[in-house]
């Protein structure tokens, strides 16, 4: 699409064409009925039944005029990716008229078969019965189609019990959890005017792009979205000059294609840029409300793959799909704004003076020390074990950045040098001896997995596959806790007959000191700190079963149920359908692993040794004629070198083949997940370190995949 003088039309005239956002309701519905959903979608109101009617028909309309013949409930289950089926807005009457109808009931909701989706032992696999719940508050859009667009309506997924089945519901419980904190919490503070508290989110979201005819002939790739085995070659990253480099054309030409179509989707997408791995790419948007980021980032990764196989790449947005460089995260950056509009992680020139950031920094700090392992858990994947740790990706300790200035003063009001003055005056009092902190007063740390970036925090451990909903359910849930206990710390010195300011200091000086363990400015990948993070008490799951583990702790069990965001059987559901899919992940991988050696690898080898035999044997007979006499020494011992390896590597594979024979033997997610860690990861690593070595030694003409060398640097 371009205007009339050739250009592409500018992003203010194409933003959201494709949503039935606030702008186009406004326009097409009745006064009060918009004025009615404007405040479900800005208060949380519930939408009165009656007005759903009038809704759909304005959303109908405008659909068929975008050319959409049918509509599905899109809604996120617990598989990791988005689910939808479409109805079409045809009806016939009883006189038999074709006429196409939408009602207000199809609208609000719709009944998927649900049997095929994970539940984790919530329901019998003969309960089918599930609904889909339209959530106002994400826009519906159209997703174009070969021949015509579907209307696609954002919602949530429950059990016929009223059970979530999904990531949408638990984020939007929690984030209801949270605003009920933090108002309270506010106005203890004074801040009678606020009425609900935000939060909002910017998933930045890392992904690699290599060749779709590469791809094809890759099985690893096809069936576990990552390479199992593969030899770096000898230029990777290590020269950096990938990062923030010259976007080639053809990725370019992808990247401006996947832009127009997610602007109009109404998603922000605000920075594109090389990131440091060969092929490997960011697209950052603006933040936006946390369950509109979290529904947009599904869309993101959803256009960026379409667009992707139209332009004959293969997206890759598995964590670490190739061994030896970074792996790809979706640095979730998480922040709250008020009612009015503040954001209440804005430092300002004095954070001593800003009593509102200090609390909520504060509060932030006691959520992640607190819920560190649910922290990890959220993020847990088989995926993700092969990033965490390793190549710019955080490490499995939870810990917060701040950055030396905050970090300094947090340690002056620790040290109790802000209040001692009194009860009315410490606002006044030493602010001059310290330094203004302005909004980007502070460093990054790449290898901190919670970091504060100016006004707001970046969990940068969170999977570049992996929805965002549950992460950030985790974290508002963590941070209602937290909020909870503060609010109650500062009312009771309060109703002592303290005065405000100097009971929220004195509140904060001793969580300060509480949370002082979390904090850490130096280097997450160090030795030093996992000995020191063990000494400091701070949990260090390295594995998927490790971290699951948490789920069923009483205390973070506890913590769901109390704020109403998960019961009991959902969370044991979440449990298992985490340990289910992990097992199955590695299950998949260690399966194709040993087809590819079987049939691929194994014989390429055999070839290039009855190669290497036959022009041996012709040596021989040379060297009796031309008396080479120890000459061909080297080759033989190559020969030797090449039987050996395979002899090895054949061994290696009988003990892959037989850990995976005994996966399913003793039953229970809880031991299989175990066993996998344990067992069938570490033969699939044995077999791989055989098969890198024999791609460095056979004829590459005869390797029979694409090596990284065609994957990471052919465009």
């Amino acid at each position: 699409m371009t205007s009339s003088n050739g250009a592409p039309p500018r992003i203010t005239t194409t933003f959201g064409n494709r949503t039935f956002g606030l702008q186009t309701m406004r326009a097409r519905l009745p006064r009060d009925v918009y004025a009615a959903i404007e405040r479900t979608i800005k208060s949380g109101e519930r939408l009165p039944t009656a007005l759903a009617d009038a809704v759909a028909h304005a959303m109908k309309e405008w659909a068929l005029e975008h050319g959409a013949t049918h509509y599905c409930h899109w809604f996120q289950p617990l598989t990791g990716a988005t689910a939808e089926k479409h109805d079409g807005f045809i009806s016939v009457e009883r006189d038999g008229a074709v006429i196409e109808r939408f009602s207000g009931e199809q609208l609000i909701q719709s009944e998927p078969d649900a049997s095929s989706f994970p539940s984790g032992g919530m329901r019998a696999t003969f309960e089918a019965r599930g609904y889909t719940a339209w959530d106002p508050s994400s826009p519906a859009f159209l997703m174009p189609g070969p021949q015509g667009s579907t209307l696609c309506i954002p919602s949530a997924f429950i059990s016929y019990h009223g059970q979530a089945l999904d990531e949408k519901t638990p984020l939007l419980r929690s984030s209801m959890a949270l605003s009920k904190s933090a108002v309270a919490l506010l106005h203890l503070l004074g801040r009678d005017d606020v009425t609900r508290v935000i939060t909002f989110l910017g998933a930045e979201q890392e992904y690699f792009l290599v060749d779709q005819d590469l791809y094809k002939r890759r099985p690893d790739l096809v069936m576990a979205r990552r390479t199992l085995v593969g030899a770096l070659p000898p230029k990777a990253q290590q020269l950096e000059d990938h990062y923030f480099g010259a976007i080639p054309d053809r990725v370019l030409d992808f990247m401006q294609e996947a832009e127009r179509e997610l602007y109009a989707l109404g998603i922000p997408a605000k920075t594109r840029h090389n990131e440091v791995a060969p092929h490997q790419f960011e697209l950052a948007p603006i933040h936006e409300e946390v369950n509109v980021a979290a529904d947009h980032n599904l869309l993101v990764m959803e256009v960026l793959r379409r667009v992707a196989e139209r332009k004959g790449f293969a997206l890759l947005l598995h964590e670490k799909p190739f061994a030896g460089v970074n792996g790809s995260g979706k640095h979730n950056n998480w922040s709250m704004g008020d009612s009015t509009g503040q954001n209440l992680l804005e430092p300002g020139r004095t954070p001593q003076s800003n009593l509102q950031f200090l609390v909520f920094l504060v509060c932030t700090l006691k959520a992640v020390h607190r819920r560190a392992g649910l922290l990890r858990a959220a993020i847990a994947s088989a995926g993700n074990d092969h990033r965490l740790g390793a190549n710019e990706a955080p490490p499995a300790i939870m810990s917060v950045f701040l950055g030396e200035e905050l970090d300094r003063i947090l340690g002056t009001i620790e040290r109790g040098e802000v209040s001692e003055a009194g009860d009315r005056q410490f606002l006044n009092l030493g602010i001059s001896q310290l330094p203004a902190v302005v909004q980007d007063n502070t460093d990054r740390n790449r290898t901190s997995p919670f970091a504060f970036t100016g006004n707001k925090f970046e969990f940068r451990a969170v999977p570049s596959s992996m929805p965002c909903a549950m992460p950030n359910a985790v974290l508002n849930t963590a941070m209602a806790e937290a909020i909870d206990e503060v609010a109650a710390a500062i009312g009771q010195r309060i109703a002592r007959g303290e005065a405000r300011e100097a009971a929220v200091m004195a509140v904060l000086r001793r969580e300060i000191t509480a949370t002082k363990a979390i904090r850490f400015e130096g280097d997450g990948y160090s030795l030093e700190w996992q000995r020191e993070a063990e000494s400091r008490g701070l949990p260090n799951l390295r594995t998927t079963p490790e971290a699951l583990g948490v789920w069923r702790d009483h205390a973070s069990r506890d913590l769901f149920v109390r704020y109403h965001v998960l019961s009991e059987a959902e969370l044991d559901a979440r449990y298992y359908v985490r340990l289910e899919q992990y097992v199955k992940e590695i299950e998949i991988e260690a399966k194709t692993l040993l087809g590819m050696v079987r049939t691929q690898i194994v014989p390429a080898c055999l070839r290039y040794q009855s190669e290497l035999a036959v022009g041996l044997a012709r040596l021989h007979e040379l060297r009796q004629v031309v008396q080479l006499g120890e000459a061909i020494e080297p080759q033989a011992a190559l020969l030797r070198a090449i039987a050996g390896e395979i002899s090895a590597l054949l061994g290696r594979a009988d003990k892959l083949e037989a850990a995976v024979h005994g996966l399913h033997s003793v039953g229970g997610a809880e031991w299989e997940a175990s066993y996998c860690a344990n067992a069938v990861i570490p033969a699939c690593a044995a077999v791989r370190v055989i098969v890198d070595q024999l791609e460095g030694q056979v004829d590459r003409g005869q390797w029979p995949l694409p090596t990284y060398y065609d994957l990471l640097f052919q465009h």
